[in-house]
């Protein structure tokens, strides 16, 4: 409490936090305007029918916005999936390479791009998600588009499009103008809004007995390790030492100075859990639509509970931990500025050397970071599918809501330390641990 006060008492960084609460605000309303032409009824229905496919994870990440069908009902993950896309690309294509390297530039240049492709994929989305809507209906057969036609299709393309622009907008006015990374913090506000309701079925399920009240204490303490144990990883950093050598300029002595090379455990993030679920529920998806024998056998088996979903769910946040990192990450790259500005690892040679220490130490930690991931994100499953726990707690929703608390609080904590010395919280700070 200590610490909002501080903060409160900081003319900027009140105005600053006022922003981006009245921001997050202007997008929870919008999460409840509706699309028009659409039987609200009955798409409910639907959802509530396929919460364990494709549909209910873009509905998490919408903040339920999907369900609802409203205005913005894309959410934010057109622009995720271009910025990812734009990403991959600066690998592959040397303009899109030469673009990152021109510093301030370069990063606009590419923030267009992404701008670019983030309206060009809400275009196709909701031109696909209209044609999928008229031929779709509710559980008991009740139409879910009210006047199916071109029409619905041109009105439901354009709003969804104008949707995921102006939610775009709102994450850059965010980040620019507000505390914290915006289009983070939409995400976090998408998930979190949907944790009351949760809390309530849990309740309801106590009531019912179908959840044993002997069974919530243990429920909890788990939810507390686990998200601790998110926590941990999360601010773990495996430090590399860096010194610098001393250079003679004229008549000063500059460099000299040790430092170190911070790496993450958790190198790639949310992507490779994000990856994973995606086309792990894509079987669960199709299965929902094709009503033939081996399809239901093979959607039966890709789903929650089977044990090769959990093996093929582990596989594939492996290879994506190792994959996204390995294109993100280039120890050649830094070793090769390091040996520019006249820095070596102690104990290793500049160049090619420090490059092969760098990428060793990498697999490792990348070793202990997928199955750290693993582990966050099968336990939910399991509870679910074993023990009828009635939401989804832990996997990619709790790694971005942990992640992006704690990036949010350190730039608080930033501004605290820059004006006054005192930080956010009395007992610790919020920083990488070695």
């Amino acid at each position: 409490m200590s610490g909002l006060q501080r903060a409160a008492n900081i003319p900027e960084l009140r105005k600053r936090i006022l922003f981006t609460l009245i921001m997050l605000a202007v997008y929870r309303v919008g999460v409840e305007i509706p699309t028009p032409g659409i039987n609200g009824d009955a798409l409910a229905a639907f959802f509530e029918k396929n919460g364990g496919t494709l549909f209910g994870m873009f509905n998490m990440f919408s903040g339920g916005a999907l369900e609802n069908f409203s205005i913005f009902a894309l959410g934010i993950m057109p622009y995720i999936s271009a910025s990812i896309i734009i990403q991959l690309l600066t690998v592959v294509v040397p303009q899109l390479e030469a673009l990152k390297k021109e510093g301030e530039s370069g990063r606009r240049k590419i923030t267009q791009y992404t701008r670019y492709g983030t309206v060009l994929l809400s275009i196709v989305q909701g031109m696909f998600i209209a044609v999928g809507l008229e031929g779709m209906a509710g559980p008991g057969g009740e139409a879910i588009v009210l006047q199916p036609g071109i029409e619905f299709k041109l009105m439901t393309m354009l709003t969804l499009t104008s949707g995921t622009a102006f939610i775009m907008w709102l994450g850059e006015q965010m980040t620019e103008r507000g505390i914290g990374n915006g289009i983070s913090l939409i995400i976090f506000a998408g998930i979190v809004a949907r944790g009351p309701s949760a809390i309530v079925n849990s309740i309801q399920l106590v009531k019912a007995g179908e959840i044993t009240l002997f069974f919530v204490p243990f429920l909890l303490a788990f939810m507390f390790i686990i998200m601790a144990l998110v926590v941990f990883f999360e601010t773990s950093q495996r430090r590399i030492p860096i010194q610098y050598a001393k250079r003679v300029v004229g008549k000063k002595v500059y460099g000299g100075q040790s430092t170190h090379l911070p790496l993450k455990i958790n190198v790639s993030g949310v992507i490779p859990p994000i990856f994973a679920s995606s086309i792990m529920m894509f079987p669960g998806t199709i299965g929902q639509f094709v009503q033939v024998e081996w399809v239901q056998r093979a959607s039966a088996m890709m789903s929650p509970g089977h044990p090769l979903y959990y093996l093929l769910y582990i596989v594939m946040i492996v290879f994506f931990c190792f994959f996204y990192t390995a294109v993100t990450f280039k120890p050649d790259d830094v070793a090769e500025n390091l040996k520019k500005n006249g820095g070596f690892i102690p104990g290793i040679r500049p160049g090619k050397k420090t490059a092969e220490f760098i990428d060793r130490i990498l697999t490792r930690i990348t070793v202990v970071g997928a199955i750290y991931l693993s582990t966050i994100c099968v336990l939910p499953t399991v509870l679910i599918s074993k023990f009828n726990i009635p939401f989804y707690f832990g996997g990619t929703a709790l790694l971005i809501v942990v992640g992006v608390a704690i990036d949010t609080i350190a730039q608080i904590e930033s501004h605290l330390v820059m004006r006054n010395y005192e930080g956010f919280m009395k007992q610790g700070r919020i920083r990488g641990r070695k």
